[in-house]
């Protein structure tokens, strides 16, 4: 028998009352673990054959199951189209909660097999699609393993606004000046430097930098180091491409398409710098987050294992 801690319990119920809420006050029917269950597999398979080998039954169960359901709800929870059985706002809203649920009985099960307390919940963290390949990934494979129910929610952006519309808890962002509202650690400095593909330098001179093909970030990054370093020392030049994220910037130069100055962490196998840091176009690796989060177990945790991990030389 599972016996849950007085977290896990309280965590629990709160999931299930926040269930209970959704449904209309006017019906006297309780939603119970197994209900919520069969509308998370069918929001998830999208069809009764999905949904039923998600609860491992057959197909006529699951198709009485929901019948039933909404019977007893005296409202409807899917409608059946030729792409499969399409949630409505209530079993959308509904299968959101479950998911909570399920989080949260994982969580319960992971702390009685650990002996103790586990850090759960979700988590959600921005930063540049460059950092996120270059830096970010590899450090949440050392340690993201050893916390199994822990959810980490990912986008990139350019832009600090995420934080600030609590869109998100923590940002990894290339900045000298961060956001004074915002509280955070600074983890290294990130130098840039005028790169190319061993292909490309085959064919080029690359004593006259202004004579080559360069890529560079178009109007999306105006105020991206690199472009202000080439419209000051290269006025005259031209980019032949133009991309909206360094990442790609960085993938038409592994090309062999062009040059371009390039942050150090993304200067891998097949390129090569033609030159030394570009001197007082520099930036900084910080990591952030907003004062309110300080309070939140989860994301503290993560926020320290960040600081740990991607703290360069």
């Amino acid at each position: 028998m599972l016996i849950l801690g007085a977290h896990y319990r309280l965590a629990f119920t709160h999931s299930i009352l926040a269930f209970s809420q959704v449904i209309n006050a006017a019906t006297h029917y309780q939603l119970d673990y197994p209900d919520l269950a069969l509308i998370l597999a069918l929001v998830r398979g999208g069809s009764l054959a999905r949904a039923s080998q998600l609860l491992k039954v057959d197909v006529s169960t699951v198709f009485r199951a929901v019948r039933r359901l909404e019977a007893a709800l005296g409202q409807q929870l899917f409608e059946k189209s030729r792409a499969g059985y399409l949630p409505t706002t209530l079993a959308q809203s509904l299968a959101e909660q479950a998911e909570r649920a399920e989080q949260a009985l994982e969580a319960a099960r992971i702390g009685v097999e650990q002996g103790g307390e586990v850090i759960s919940g979700i988590v959600r963290l921005t930063c540049t699609d460059s950092v996120l390949q270059g830096l970010l990934l590899p450090a949440l494979a050392q340690f993201m393993p050893n916390y199994p129910a822990l959810t980490l929610e990912l986008s990139t952006s350019n832009d600090f606004a995420n934080l600030s519309r609590r869109d998100a808890d923590i940002a990894l962002r290339l900045t000298r000046t961060p956001p004074e509202h915002l509280v955070g650690r600074r983890l290294a400095d990130i130098s840039y430097r005028v790169c190319a593909s061993e292909r490309y330098l085959q064919s080029v001179n690359t004593t006259d930098l202004a004579s080559l093909t360069w890529i560079a970030p178009d109007d999306f990054l105006p105020d991206h180091p690199t472009v202000s370093w080439r419209r000051q020392t290269l006025p005259g030049v031209t980019p032949g491409y133009r991309c909206n994220s360094m990442l790609s910037v960085t993938e038409l130069v592994r090309a062999g398409l062009g040059v371009a100055a390039l942050p150090d962490f993304l200067i891998g196998d097949g390129l090569r710098p033609l030159g030394e840091p570009l001197h007082g176009y520099d930036t900084v690796l910080w990591l952030l987050t907003r004062p309110d989060c300080r309070a939140l177990r989860s994301v503290v945790t993560l926020f320290d294992e960040l600081g740990r991990a991607l703290k360069l030389p």
